[in-house]
């Protein structure tokens, strides 16, 4: 799994980002979303230096933009690319700021709040995107919006999966918790090929404990992708102490077995390389002393999806 780093600052905790196109007033960091240190990628000659220009769309050509008769914006944290994280394939992926979630274990606690971000317009992320489509259409992938939690910014979501699609032609992505899941419309979910959705856990006192909310959301919002016929890959964070007993591991297994619409599983090991972010905003890390699982407890937490009959990876 590699990633490069391209414009507004990627929030991770792995490496040094490398800005490759940075965008004036935007600071450069890590990427979030993976689960252990990322390799740089290096950008094959004549692929990105070939910009693939964005359609112009007028005004009132897209759903945000209808709504609300005027060009969309929103609170963007950082875009990247990246292959084998945020979906299928090499893919751009924007990440936007804001979340109403809390997790114990999150290694980008610098996205939770939306004034963290920077006031970014979709035209701007488009042909931010755009110039990558070669590159993608070469090796496979598509663009992913990714968080924080996206649906906190439903319309600048939307209007961003839709041009994606339509504009781009690119395979889109929604990597999101679930929990504002009621803001998701259904033309939004029509843009949306591909819905990672994190479920972190089947119990409703660790999901609290885990997140700072309940559970019923999520799941509420899993029924209804599967009602629509949505393609799913479900994530778990396995972590020992907290999200690992047999009996909470056997139930996400069975619920999302049971959706029907669930074509891959990720069983994302717990790593604290995020713990220098919490240090920096003075906010304690309470799994300080939570070792990650080992490879063989993986690997049982893995088998209990499989026996379900889903593909767990």
């Amino acid at each position: 799994m590699t990633s490069l780093t391209l414009g507004p600052g990627t929030p991770g905790t792995t490496r040094p980002a490398t800005p490759a196109t940075t965008r004036p007033g935007i600071p450069a960091t890590t990427r979030p979303g993976t689960t252990g240190p990322a390799t740089p990628a290096t950008t094959r000659p004549g692929l990105s230096s070939a910009p693939v220009a964005a359609p112009v769309a007028s005004p009132a050509s897209t759903p945000a933009a209808a709504a609300t008769r005027r060009p969309s914006q929103g609170s963007v944290h950082s875009w990247d690319l990246s292959t084998g994280v945020d979906g299928p394939g090499t893919r751009f992926v924007a990440f936007l700021s804001g979340c109403p979630l809390t997790c114990l274990y999150c290694h980008n606690p610098d996205t939770w709040k939306m004034r963290n971000g920077t006031r970014t317009s979709a035209d701007a992320v488009i042909a931010e995107a755009s110039t990558y489509v070669r590159f993608i259409s070469v090796f496979g992938g598509g663009a992913t919006v990714s968080g924080g939690e996206p649906l906190l910014q439903p319309v600048f979501t939307g209007e961003l999966l839709h041009r994606m699609k339509h504009e781009l032609g690119l395979h889109t992505a929604l990597d999101t918790s679930g929990f504002l899941g009621v803001r998701a419309t259904d033309a939004l979910l029509r843009d949306t090929d591909l819905v990672l959705l994190d479920i972190k856990s089947w119990d409703p006192d660790t999901y609290k404990k885990v997140t700072g909310r309940p559970l019923r959301p999520t799941l509420d919002f899993a029924r209804r992708l599967a009602d629509l016929g949505q393609e799913v890959h479900v994530r778990f964070v396995l972590v020992p102490g907290l999200t690992d007993d047999p009996a909470n591991v056997e139930g996400v297994a069975a619920f999302a077995a049971d959706l029907g619409n669930v074509s891959r599983v990720d069983i994302l090991p717990f790593h604290k390389l995020g713990e220098a972010k919490w240090q920096a905003l003075a906010m304690p890390f309470t799994l300080h002393d939570t070792p990650s699982p080992t490879p063989e407890q993986v690997t049982s937490a893995r088998e209990v999806f499989r026996a379900h009959g889903l593909n767990a990876v």
